[in-house]
């Protein structure tokens, strides 16, 4: 569909090519087109209105921000960190996508783009509310890639910036890192280590160019990557992604697998208490799990990710995982399994002005009542009709996330069966290097030494294909 439309337009553009003479209208097929083009002008307008007044409502009530997740109270890091990078990106994004189009040199894989925000502001940052530095590294690859994956910028942007952010209530995961989901659940963001991020700039040309090559890459699909600085604080790098998962489905069940065996257990005890916990690869093999796909998806499937997977091998990646969300559309959305799941903070900062006001104390800034509202504010569910109805429009362009979302179950005759599948390979900033390699030593004196999850890339991408072979081969062919 895409490429139809953009060669229709360097066809009409052309000199030398015109558009098909479509003949003489008469009167009243002449005042129905000049009604369909004033309509879709009107229609136009209206929409540039509402997303400038929607950017410019952000700017002067921000505090009416919500935030999702994690509490965030006076003294907490996390507001005025997520305040930065979403200031940051909604700036950053903006600049690189109002210039025209242009092909990419190899200059734009290492660049990095510095901008300074503080109260008074300047040409190129507005004034915010945070003193801090922001980086935006190759902005010129990342628009392109997000142009691959279908993303509309003003659209990225909206999503992103616009009013609050999700977040997961246990966000700081294994590795330290804090996960931050856009308000729509369409994106992730997540801090990275500050080695992860050298490595991603590293590989980057590799892969944008297995994007180029591979529209249905399963492989985690980068927005952005970006740095900030709090005043006398540190250098904190995060990546935004797409999320694997759809915000209008509940996910009844979750396997994160890498094909090792070796610790790699979610305990029965775990799985009781929380109904939307991780499962792992003995989780799989023990409940006999198997991915309901016919031949021709099965075949879909595996071979998509001999494709990623010989990329990470050629790149020297190990420790990834396919992430697995499974939809029993026979159960559908009516255990309400996202309202467990997600819970948000809303301040009451207009309230709060008013007592002030009541009191005297009108010389609170913005940025305080913010601050003291949320150490007063609960975490409150959030109700599931916040979140989409509909997967949104980007995935449809992946033959993976192309039905409802995601990958529909079939049986071996090719036919629609009751089960969505959503799938991603993620985790792929992990180089085997010398700490990899210390971990693989030490591990093997007392172990397996291929059994164990820290092997290199070539025999970590062999059993991991093996594995996932086997998670998608008919149950009657074992």
């Amino acid at each position: 569909m895409l490429s139809q439309s953009s060669s229709t337009a360097t066809s009409s553009s052309h000199p030398h090519n015109r558009r098909p003479d479509l003949g003489e209208l008469n009167i009243e097929e002449q005042e129905a087109l000049k009604a369909e083009i004033t309509q879709r002008r009107a229609a136009r307008r209206v929409s540039k209105l509402k997303r400038r007044k929607t950017y410019a409502d952000e700017d002067d009530h921000d505090d009416d921000r919500v935030v999702v997740g994690t509490r965030v109270a006076e003294g907490h890091r996390n507001y005025p960190l997520m305040y930065d990078m979403l200031t940051g990106i909604r700036i950053a994004v903006g600049r690189v996508s109002a210039k025209m189009r242009r092909d990419l040199t190899p200059q734009d894989f290492t660049a990095a783009h510095k901008l300074v925000f503080d109260v008074t502001g300047n040409e190129l940052t507005p004034g915010v509310k945070y003193d801090f530095k922001f980086k935006d590294y190759a902005p010129w690859v990342f628009r392109a890639l997000r142009e691959k994956f279908h993303l509309d910028a003003g659209d990225y942007m909206m999503s992103l910036t616009n009013k609050y952010i999700l977040s997961e209530l246990n966000s700081p995961g294994k590795s330290g890192s804090f996960l931050y989901y856009s308000r729509d659940y369409r994106f992730i963001i997540k801090t990275i280590h500050h080695s992860e991020h050298k490595f991603m700039r590293k590989v980057l040309k590799d892969y944008y160019q297995h994007v180029c090559d591979n529209p249905n890459t399963l492989l985690c699909r980068y927005y952005g990557l970006h740095r900030i600085k709090l005043p006398r604080g540190r250098k904190i790098h995060f990546v935004v992604m797409g999320n694997v998962f759809p915000g209008n489905k509940d996910i009844h069940q979750t396997f994160d697998l890498k094909g090792s065996m070796f610790g790699r257990l979610t305990p029965d005890e775990v799985i009781s208490k929380t109904p939307h916990a991780v499962m792992k690869d003995q989780n799989w093999v023990s409940q006999n799990m198997k991915l309901e796909l016919g031949p021709l998806k099965r075949m879909f499937l595996l071979t998509q990710l001999e494709n990623d997977i010989s990329l990470l091998q050629r790149v020297n990646i190990m420790d990834y995982s396919l992430l697995i969300g499974i939809h029993d559309m026979t159960r559908g959305n009516a255990e309400c399994l996202r309202d467990h799941h997600l819970q948000m903070v809303q301040p009451a900062t207009r309230e709060l002005q008013r007592q002030l006001s009541t009191l005297g104390k009108n010389h609170e800034s913005k940025a305080d009542i913010v601050r003291k509202a949320l150490k007063r504010t609960n975490p409150v569910q959030l109700d599931s009709s916040d979140l989409p109805s509909a997967p949104s429009q980007e995935r449809r362009y992946c033959v993976f996330y192309s039905e409802d979302g995601g990958f529909q179950s079939t049986d071996e005759s090719n036919d629609l069966t009751q089960k969505l599948y959503f799938m991603g390979v993620i985790d792929i900033l992990t180089p085997y290097n010398i700490v990899k390699k210390t971990e693989h030593f030490w591990k093997s004196l007392t172990q397996d030494k291929h059994s164990i999850s820290a092997v290199n890339p070539i025999e970590y991408g062999h059993r991991f294909m093996h594995f996932i072979k086997n998670a998608v081969t008919k149950k009657s062919e074992f």
